[in-house]
């Protein structure tokens, strides 16, 4: 398994093993599992089935090298990650090759995925000279005081599937350029293009060995790993990102153990039409909002609203312009909704679909699956008991709702536990951002739909969608330790 070639025609590895310590090794228990196509079924390769003990050495290897890597230059660290840049672009073509073979991801998502990260190493690369604290006025004679930014140590780093290469860059790559070493967990579902190809690039552009280490799992055994990084005393910080349940439960036992986390977890996002918005413009928005990358993002409009001048036009013409989206094989450029995930996925989608059906609701466009897609889908009257109204439903289906005017839809909008995306699109840029001030969330776009992100932007959630920051504007506030350091330049004179 270590030190396995690439297949030339831009498939991820055939053989991927844990990269711990700077090499490619074999699962402790010599167990794999099968690394699947989304859209043929077909086994990609085999791939490492870690456990807590495998974990438990790639700690190790990350805690050994933070030593050095902490202290390397700066020059050094920019030069690495600089370097990696030019190694993922190099390799573009059979990047986006590999994100629609692994994951379903078509051209369109694959391209933002990639200029995001080659934008993340870039910016990530001036981390290294970022002031490392301040001086702090002190009101007691002769004493200099300091505060002081300091890397914490081991990172561990849970990333999803959804948009493998971008947020694994995103829960790696700041942690790294500010001096700390990493244990990457990927998901099952992206062992390559959200694991082992990171490792690769950073490998290559010279980074030390065991500042970066990959540890991969079967399905259904995250547990076991995230258990071991969790409890693990040489790791110092978690982040993550995916289901606010799992989010959940991290949090709770990274509580026990005292641990800090940075969370970014479930969305249901609203998009809000107001009755001035340009009509074409606002489904063109909505279009792409709901429906980038099959709805496989946590960022997608899951909830549409629309002020009622405009919602029986709006809904005609969405519709319509939902219904002719290009569905299929996620390697053909013209293909916008392409598989999802898997076959749980599928039947989630089509169970919810139905039941909100069974409650009243209409279908606009799609509905039906067509395996292994599931078509872009627009419902609407659907009844608030409905799980599709109330919970993260991952996938092309979007919930179209008219309202009496945009602050009602804010008002419902808040209702809802989570508080991770939103939009708004309105003729009126100052009504805008009153409506933005008032609704619930980390994250508001006017006159654009919900799914942007850029590297130095503070991006997360409130309420039942996480806490903490991912950016690298504020890397620093979520994996550094502050010290605070006085020197003397005369004795002090004591009471006693």
């Amino acid at each position: 398994m270590a030190g396995a070639e690439r297949a030339g025609s831009g498939l991820p590895r055939q053989r991927i093993g844990h990269f711990i310590g700077g090499d490619w090794v074999e699962p402790g228990s010599g167990r794999t599992y099968p690394n699947r196509s989304p859209w043929s079924g077909e086994v990609l390769g085999e791939v490492a089935a870690g456990d807590g003990e495998d974990a438990e050495r790639a700690v190790a290897a990350a805690h050994e090298a933070f030593g050095g890597w902490s202290r390397t230059l700066p020059v050094e660290r920019q030069r690495i990650l600089l370097r990696a840049a030019d190694l993922l672009e190099s390799r573009r073509g059979e990047v986006l090759a590999a994100l629609a073979v692994e994951t379903g991801c078509g051209r369109h998502f694959g391209g933002e995925q990639l200029e995001f990260v080659l934008k993340l190493l870039r910016q990530a690369a001036h981390l290294a000279y970022r002031p490392a604290g301040e001086l702090l006025p002190s009101d007691i004679p002769g004493t200099q005081a300091m505060a002081v930014r300091r890397p914490v140590g081991v990172v561990a780093a849970i990333a999803p599937w959804n948009a493998s290469l971008a947020l694994a860059g995103r829960a790696t790559i700041g942690p790294l350029a500010l001096g700390n070493t990493v244990v990457l967990k990927p998901s099952e579902e992206s062992p390559y293009t959200g694991g082992a190809l990171w490792a690769e690039i950073l490998q290559e552009a010279g980074l030390p060995a065991g500042a970066f280490n990959v540890v991969t799992h079967a399905p259904g055994e995250a547990g076991a790993v995230a258990d071991a990084l969790l409890a693990s005393p040489l790791v110092k910080r978690i982040n993550f990102t995916g289901s606010t349940p799992t989010g959940r439960r991290l949090a709770e036992q990274a509580g026990r153990h005292l641990k800090r986390v940075v969370l970014q977890l479930s969305g249901q996002n609203p998009l809000i039409v107001a009755g001035d918005a340009d009509l074409e413009y606002a489904v063109n928005a909505a279009t792409y909002g709901a429906f980038v990358h099959q709805g496989q993002v946590c960022m997608c409009a899951r909830h549409i609203y629309v002020e009622r001048p405009l919602a029986a036009e709006f809904a005609e013409r969405f519709a319509a312009r939902v219904a002719a989206l290009p569905t299929g094989d996620p390697s053909d450029p013209a293909t916008v909704v392409g598989p999802v995930i898997n076959e749980w996925a599928l039947a989630l989608l089509d169970r919810r679909v139905k039941e909100a059906v069974g409650l009243g609701a209409r279908v606009l466009a799609g509905g039906v699956p067509a395996p292994p897609c599931y078509p872009a889908t627009v419902l609407t009257d659907v009844p608030d008991e409905a799980e599709i109204a109330q919970g993260e439903t991952f996938g092309p289906v979007v919930v179209l709702e008219a309202v009496d005017s945009a602050e009602e839809a804010v008002a419902r909008a808040n209702g809802s536990d989570f508080g991770l995306a939103a939009s708004v699109i309105t003729g009126d840029g100052r009504r805008g951002l009153r409506l933005a001030s008032a609704l619930d969330v980390g994250i508001v776009h006017v006159n654009d739909q919900p799914v942007n992100d850029e590297p130095h932007m503070p991006f997360g959630g409130v309420k039942d969608s996480g806490w903490g920051r991912f950016g690298l504007g504020f890397a620093a506030e979520e994996f550094c330790e502050l010290q605070w350091i006085t020197v003397r330049d005369q004795d002090r004179t004591f009471p006693f």
